[in-house]
C-alpha cells in the first residue's frame, strides 16, 4: 500500500472521529450552562495542545525560525476574523442572551479549519517519511479529533446556532482534514512550515477567542474547567508515551 493511500484512508477515519465529536453534541438537548463548560475544556485543551506539543515539534523541525511563522498563523487568523468571520450571518438575528457572540462561533470554525487542515498534513508527511513515523503522527492526532468534533459543535450551539449548523461544523473539519491530507500528497516538502502556522492559529482560537469569553463568566468553576481540559492533554500525552 502507498504512503500516500494510507494516508487518505487514516484521513478518512480523522475526519470521522471530528463528526462523531460533533454528533455527541447534537444528539441530545444539552443546557446552556453545560456549552459554557465545554467551551471552557476545549479552551484549556486546545491551548495545551499548541503550547505543550506544537510548538516545540515545529522548533525541533524549523528551528528559530519557526516562531515567526508560529506568530505569523495567530496574525493571519486575527486578520481573517476582523474582516472575514464579520460577514457570516446568515439572517440579521443576534442572540443577546447567548453565551457566545454569534459571530465568534464562526471565527472558531475558521481557526479550527486551518488547525484541522493542518492535521492532514501532519498525517501524510509522517506515511511519507516512514509507516512507523506515520503510525505514532496518526495516533497522536485521532486522540484530539473527537475533543476538536466536540467542541466546535458545542462552540456552535453557545452562540445561538441551530443543531443542524453545529453538526455540519464538524462535518466541515473532517473535510479540512481530508483536504490537508491530498494537499500534502502534492507538496511533500513543506511540512516544516505546516505546522507551526497550525500551532499559531490554535493558540489564537484558545487564547484570543475561547479564554475571554470563559473570564466572563463568575465563579472559579469555569477558570477549574480550563485546568481540565489542558489536563486532558498531560493525560493523553503521558498514556500516548506508555503505549
Amino acid at each position: 500500500m502507498s504512503p500516500i493511500f494510507i494516508s487518505i484512508l487514516l484521513g478518512l477515519t480523522a475526519a470521522a472521529a471530528n463528526v462523531f465529536g460533533g454528533t455527541i453534541i447534537v444528539q441530545r438537548s444539552w443546557e446552556r450552562r453545560y456549552l459554557r463548560y465545554f467551551v471552557a475544556v476545549g479552551a484549556g485543551f486546545m491551548l495545551a495542545t499548541a503550547l505543550v506539543e506544537m510548538v516545540p515539534e515545529s522548533l525541533e523541525l524549523r528551528g528559530k525560525s519557526a516562531a515567526f511563522l508560529i506568530l505569523l498563523g495567530y496574525l493571519v487568523t486575527h486578520f481573517f476574523e476582523h474582516t472575514v468571520t464579520p460577514h457570516f450571518h446568515f439572517g440579521e438575528e443576534t442572540h443577546h442572551d447567548e453565551f457566545l457572540h454569534s459571530h465568534k462561533g464562526y471565527s472558531v470554525l475558521l481557526g479550527l479549519i486551518i488547525h484541522t487542515f493542518f492535521d492532514g498534513i501532519a498525517i501524510a508527511s509522517g506515511f511519507l517519511v516512514s509507516n512507523a513515523l506515520g503510525w505514532i503522527i496518526f495516533l497522536a492526532i485521532f486522540l484530539h479529533k473527537i475533543p476538536e468534533g466536540f467542541t466546535v459543535s458545542s462552540v456552535m450551539l453557545a452562540s445561538g446556532r441551530s443543531r443542524g449548523t453545529a453538526w455540519g461544523a464538524s462535518v466541515v473539519l473532517g473535510g479540512a482534514t481530508l483536504a490537508g491530507v491530498l494537499t500534502m500528497a502534492v507538496f511533500r516538502q513543506h511540512v516544516d512550515a505546516g505546522l507551526p502556522l497550525a500551532a499559531g492559529v490554535t493558540i489564537y482560537v484558545a487564547a484570543s477567542d475561547l479564554i475571554p469569553e470563559v473570564n466572563q463568566e463568575p465563579g472559579v468553576r469555569m477558570a477549574l474547567l480550563v485546568f481540565v481540559g489542558a489536563g486532558v492533554v498531560f493525560l493523553l500525552d503521558a498514556l500516548f508515551h506508555g503505549l
